[in-house]
């Protein structure tokens, strides 16, 4: 078993929230002053570690797990407020209209805000001959094995598309560095697939399995599950293994050594998939008939370790999940995951606090998981009594489950926000098997209160969570 990575040594809490789902914005949370003051309220609150979901342009239904390019950021995701700091936009541009102001994450009204903002910002970089720095010539030569590809896929403007990776990677730095100096870590969350309707596909259809037209042959998918009785199709292609392989792997290479340049650690989605994927013939409905097929994960993963050093990797080793996952999560050091949604079940469950190993993340619930509040709502009598047991009766089950990660043996405990908050069942992120009205929760003004703040840091220093506290 390899020694984990030095991040996974010594405990931490975070908090489970996507920028889309922030206050401030223009329909959407963005990563300007509204995550600079999430990023203050997580460190009053003694939080050190802030998960996110996948960060690139979001395809079908607005999921970014169907994500267009496994490069590029989301647009969406730009700070109007720093363009116009950064002097490429006047003052008035960034003013909000009130239906942009607050509720849920509107996705298409953002892009039609937005899109004549950033057309006049990219105007603006050009005429002031910004487009002759170093610092912009350095990033379109650094990253142009993916910038073509993606400019050809997005069309419109192709200088216009690099300006906006630009500003997405200028911007995002800076979000990194001002969490960094407050000593709070960004996850990522590296998605295993790409959607057929994506820039890779169209710049390397030779890594999927399609057939002459462009097709999938086989769809991905995982089988029946807790989720859904049919299971969860999910529609990209699979990947032709021995292309990768005869490239040498410098695709996933250059996934990887990106994902690690924008964050401190990753989650590395569907970690089974590194030892077998569910293929499930194209044109089916459900993702019940698929089957099994071994995959070259531990080859890979060598590969990344030899190229990259000790890898920051969390392990989302959840789902129909075999002893040859955990052998190949342990040889690497990886931590894996601990629902505790699912940890009543019975008496014996591995979820349950006490039998949660070290090398591990706790987590009340995920994105894909009903809420704290909602889940409570929803169990039955046996499941509840033997939550009541070990829980206790004296709190409300958000803030029970907070407090069971918490005070967990997992070296990490991070919890979703809405958790944090003990907020109402609608605010649930995704619904799996459900293809519309998922990924629009946006936290309401004033939900991040001192108060909350300062709860959740007594309870973090108490647990041993915040470090330098109890030490």
């Amino acid at each position: 078993m390899t020694r984990p990575h030095d991040l996974f040594t010594s405990r931490a809490a975070g908090v489970l929230l996507h920028p889309t789902s922030l206050s401030r914005g223009h329909g959407i949370g963005d990563i300007g002053p509204g995550a600079r003051q999430f990023v203050d309220w997580m460190s009053r609150a003694g939080l050190s570690l802030w998960q996110m979901l996948p960060i690139g342009p979001a395809g079908r239904g607005n999921s970014p797990y169907s994500g267009q390019s496994a490069f590029a950021g989301e647009p969406l995701l730009i700070s109007l407020h720093d363009l116009v700091k950064d002097g490429l936009l006047p003052n008035r541009a960034a003013r909000c209209p009130a239906e942009l102001a607050s509720g849920s994450t509107r996705y298409a009204a953002a892009r039609r805000f937005k899109a004549s903002r950033f057309q006049e910002a990219f105007d603006n970089f050009h005429k002031g001959g910004r487009s002759r720095s170093r610092s912009y010539r350095d990033f379109a030569s650094a990253n142009r094995h993916w910038l073509h590809g993606w400019c050809l896929y997005a069309g419109g403007e192709p200088d216009e598309q690099v300006f906006l990776q630009y500003i997405f990677d200028r911007q995002w730095k800076a979000l990194r560095k001002y969490a960094n100096r407050q000593h709070i870590r960004l996850i990522g969350d590296l998605p295993i697939f790409v959607d057929l309707d994506s820039a890779d596909v169209a710049q390397y259809p030779d890594l999927f399995l399609l057939d002459r037209s462009g097709n999938p042959k086989w769809l991905t998918g995982v089988p029946p599950d807790r989720f859904s009785r049919n299971g969860q199709l999910w529609n990209h292609p699979q990947y032709r293994w021995p292309a990768h392989r005869n490239e040498n792997w410098r695709w996933w290479t250059a996934r990887f050594r990106q994902a690690l340049d924008r964050f401190d650690a990753i989650r590395l989605d569907h970690f089974i998939g590194f030892v077998r994927l569910w293929h499930v013939p194209a044109g089916s409905r459900t993702a019940r008939n698929g089957r099994w097929r071994p995959t070259p994960g531990r080859e890979l993963l060598k590969v990344l370790r030899k190229r990259l050093g000790s890898l920051p990797i969390i392990a989302e080793d959840l789902g129909a999940k075999t002893p040859a996952v955990d052998r190949l999560r342990d040889e690497f050091g990886l931590p894996g995951m601990r629902v505790l949604q699912w940890a009543f079940g019975s008496s014996d469950s591995g979820d349950l606090p006490h039998n949660h190993p070290q090398q591990s993340v706790v987590y009340p619930g995920t994105h894909d998981n009903e809420t704290a509040t909602g889940w409570a709502r929803r169990l039955d009598s046996s499941t509840r009594r033997r939550f009541n047991a070990y829980a206790g009766q004296s709190e409300p089950a958000a803030d029970a489950l907070v407090r069971l990660a918490m005070t967990s043996p997992a070296t990490w405990a991070i919890c979703p926000a809405q958790d944090l908050l003990g907020l109402p069942p609608n605010t649930r992120m995704n619904r799996p098997g459900v293809a519309r009205g998922n990924w629009t929760w946006r936290l309401s003004e004033g939900t991040l209160s001192n108060l909350r703040a300062r709860e959740l840091r007594i309870l973090a220093e108490s647990s041993g969570r915040v470090p330098g506290v109890n030490s």
